[in-house]
This record gives C-alpha cells, sequence and structure tokens, in this order.
C-alpha cells in the first residue's frame, strides 16, 4: 500500500530535530557573525540577494531554497562554519548529523566533498594515506 505523503514518526522527530538546530544555531549568530557568513559564501549568494539577507534565519532560509542546507544535506554550512572559523556552530551540526541522521564523519566524507564544487579539488588531499605513503623521518642526530 502506497502512503504516499504520510510522514513517520522518525520524519516528524526528525523534522523537529532540524528546526530545532537551525534554531540553536541562530541565537549563536551575530549580525557580526552573519556577515562574515555571508562573505565566506559570497560565490553562492549574489551581492543583490545578500544585502537583503539581514538575519540569520533568513541566511538558512535562502540556502534551503537554492538547495544548499536540507535536513539530510548539512555539508554546505559545516563547510562555511569550518572556513569562518566556528568550531562552536560547526560542533553542533556535527553533533546532529551524527546523532539524528546517524550518519558518521567516514561516512560523510565522500559525499561532502561531491555536494561542495570547490572542495572537489582537496578530495584526494582528505583522504587518510595509506602506511606505504606516510614518509617516515629518521630521528634528530644525538648531540655529543
Amino acid at each position: 500500500m502506497n502512503r504516499g505523503n504520510v510522514l513517520s514518526e522518525r520524519d516528524i522527530k526528525t523534522m523537529a530535530e532540524y528546526s530545532s538546530l537551525l534554531s540553536d544555531l541562530s541565537e549563536n549568530i551575530t549580525n557580526e557573525d552573519l556577515e562574515q557568513l555571508k562573505s565566506a559564501c559570497k560565490e553562492d549568494i549574489p551581492e543583490d540577494q545578500s544585502n537583503n539577507i539581514t538575519s540569520s534565519k533568513e541566511w538558512f532560509s535562502y540556502l534551503e531554497k537554492n538547495d544548499k542546507l536540507a535536513q539530510d544535506n548539512l555539508s554546505y554550512i559545516e563547510h562555511i562554519f569550518e572556513i569562518s572559523r566556528r568550531p562552536d556552530l560547526l560542533t553542533r551540526v556535527i553533533e546532529y548529523r551524527t546523532t539524528v541522521l546517524k550518519i558518521s564523519e567516514d561516512d560523510e566524507i565522500d559525499t561532502k566533498l561531491t555536494r561542495i564544487p570547490s572542495a572537489k579539488k582537496y578530495k584526494d588531499i582528505i583522504r587518510q594515506p595509506s602506511e606505504d605513503e606516510i614518509i617516515k623521518l629518521a630521528p634528530p642526530p644525538k648531540k655529543v
């Protein structure tokens, strides 16, 4: 039987958790922070539209409308919080991803790189090197 657009309890709980996450993030973003975040994503938000965004809620809403943010797609804001040096906000997003969505850091690395155009070039750098690829340094010479 096709359930159509009926949401499960889990879907409703996830939506509530997502709304709670955005609300929590918004409370921790000052106007000065917002300007820094908008600057960090200036490649994706045209300047005239960026000027119209005056609150973090409007910023999140813009990102959602432009497929940069969804309850199961947080990679873009993780990237923005990371380059904006906001580990506090990044930590909240990662907590949501790992506890609510049950997506670990390892699961996320490959999908994160396919969703953030500027990060694709770093894919090989981010993966962990094998034992053969690690350069072993000799110990420093002993003082006589």
